[in-house]
């Protein structure tokens, strides 16, 4: 085997709880995974690692998994799948205990008593959030990350980047291959360390690449959410579904010199209010049932109105009216220590918050058990598109999402592994590398930060006709130029990533421009 070409059962794109699950499941059941991470390190930089507030799971007697349902289907705006709300709601809570609390062991907070301790989010008409502190993510993807590197049939390649899918009837040496139905062999894979480009080939492709928000210019997303999936499913031919619905997350950290960093819902879960420049609660004349806790589209926007009437770069939240100091710093650790690196200490001051992108509840189509329109192609996590979010995600669910779909994905993919077709290594060219340009970094810098701009001003929390004609107009401009360099450039980490946030952001705004319809988190005036 040439030492550019790596050969396994199956090849995983990303390490969050998707993909970590996903490679799980398969591994214990006898087949060889390899997994990329364009991390160089642990999955500090996976949109797991940065989930704070929780996974739902089930509330007390008085809960049930039809109550859920009608939750996730009034967040999403009657828009979701009910086929999927059926499956995640009812598997949920079995695969939590099976895998997360058995078999893993995530150590989800407790009450005295020894039962779990249950948070209350927006739109949830119960308590039925599990928890660590609030870092729960962090805790899942350490626990899943510890036994991923520790699995024989599991190869970790950490600081790798995916460059393109492999496709046989676009790649293949043998052009009598375009007859061939669509499918993904694999992917062409950079190496950063070396700027090798090595031939990923496997007989099933798992993308797990998570979420796309850092096209946007606020962000709850670590940089790297690129929107890198759907770009190279988009290239492939695969369908993509409802990537107008861009969650905008209420609540981010907003100081100067500061970065926008997560302010949990279960803040407000716990009884903080949000609160004008007066020191005045809001919400009530937004939404009145709700208040607080009304669904995350109404809240952001409530809070932008906010924000255009008083003439003000941010709302607050008020926490310490609520809460024990003791209470804070006990439960929010993190975002507690985080605050007053700022000079913010939230047991006794307002907290400074924006709306900022968070969670595409779009993505590449896939069905009941994760698979794509091309074949050998699935797709997990953020990335993947199942149906259960519809306009608008219900707070805390994506998690639960990314578990449930990675073990049906492996159930999948284990029970039909035969029928998979293999495909010649020989008539896959290694990778063409003309390139001789050397990517001048702040020119790639300054392209991305007009995408952001664009994307904000644009395509952000209310868009109109113009707003996106403009954005359109702007984004096939820079993708005409962006791949006009691609094509005679040495390629790296950032060329790539810059190739796929323009990609996506244009498949954003399309998507924006054909609803005219305002629904959940796409509000068009």
């Amino acid at each position: 085997m040439s030492k550019h070409i790596f050969e396994n059962d199956v090849l995983i794109i990303g390490a969050g709880i998707g993909g970590a699950v996903t490679a799980l499941e398969l591994a214990d059941r006898g087949l060889g995974v390899s997994i990329l991470t364009k991390s160089s390190s642990e999955q500090e930089g996976s949109n797991t690692w940065m989930a704070q507030g929780g996974i739902a799971y089930k509330g007390s007697q008085d809960d049930s998994a039809e109550l859920f349902a009608s939750d996730i289907m009034a967040a999403g705006d009657q828009h979701c799948y009910r086929k999927a709300v059926d499956i995640l709601v009812q598997e949920g809570p079995r695969r939590i205990e099976e895998i997360l609390i058995d078999r893993y062991k995530v150590p989800f907070d407790r009450c005295e008593d020894g039962s779990f301790a249950l948070n209350s989010e927006g739109h949830h008409s119960r308590p039925r959030i599990l928890h660590v502190a609030d870092s729960t993510g962090k805790s899942i993807e350490q626990t899943l990350y510890r036994a991923l590197s520790k699995h024989p049939n599991i190869t970790v390649h950490q600081g790798f980047t995916a460059i393109d899918l492999l496709a046989p009837h676009h790649h293949s040496s043998n052009r009598l291959h375009i007859y061939e139905p669509r499918s993904c062999i694999g992917a062409y894979v950079l190496e950063q360390s070396t700027s090798r480009i090595h031939r990923f080939l496997a007989r099933v492709t798992v993308l797990a690449t998570g979420g796309l928000g850092s096209v946007f210019l606020r962000t709850t997303n670590p940089d790297s959410a690129l929107g890198d999936g759907v770009a190279m499913a988009d290239r492939m031919g695969a369908r993509t579904i409802n990537l107008e619905f861009v969650q905008f997350h209420p609540t981010t950290f907003f100081a100067d010199h500061a970065p926008r960093f997560l302010i949990s819902e279960a803040l407000r879960g716990a009884g903080a209010r949000l609160v004008d420049r007066h020191g005045q609660p809001f919400m009530e004349k937004y939404d009145p049932q709700w208040k607080d806790l009304a669904a995350r589209d109404i809240v952001a926007r409530s809070i932008h109105r906010e924000m255009l009437l008083n003439k003000t770069d941010n709302v607050y939240l008020d926490m310490a009216s609520h809460l024990s100091a003791s209470t804070i710093q006990s439960r929010f650790p993190m975002i507690y220590s985080r605050s007053l690196q700022y000079g913010i200490d939230i047991s006794r001051d307002l907290i400074p918050v924006v709306p900022a992108a968070h969670y595409s509840c779009g993505g590449v189509w896939v069905d009941t058990h994760g698979e794509s329109t091309i074949n050998n192609l699935f797709a997990v996590g953020e990335v993947a598109c199942t149906g259960v979010h519809g306009a608008n995600r219900l707070a805390s669910t994506s998690l639960l999402e990314a578990l449930v779909w990675g073990y049906r994905a492996a159930d999948r993919i284990h029970s039909g592994f035969d029928s998979f077709q293999s495909f010649e290594t020989a008539s896959i060219p290694e990778w063409s590398d003309s390139g001789t340009e050397t990517p001048d970094p702040a020119l790639i810098q300054q392209d991305l930060v007009s995408i952001r701009q664009l994307m904000w001003s644009y395509v952000g929390l209310v868009r109109t006709h113009w707003r996106l004609d403009r954005a359109l107009r702007g984004l096939k401009n820079l993708e005409h130029e962006i791949e006009r360099f691609y094509r005679i450039a040495k390629v790296n980490d950032a060329l790539i990533g810059l190739r796929n946030a323009v990609r996506t952001s244009i498949l954003i705004t399309e998507a924006a421009w054909e609803n005219k319809k305002s629904m959940g988190c796409h509000f068009r005036e």
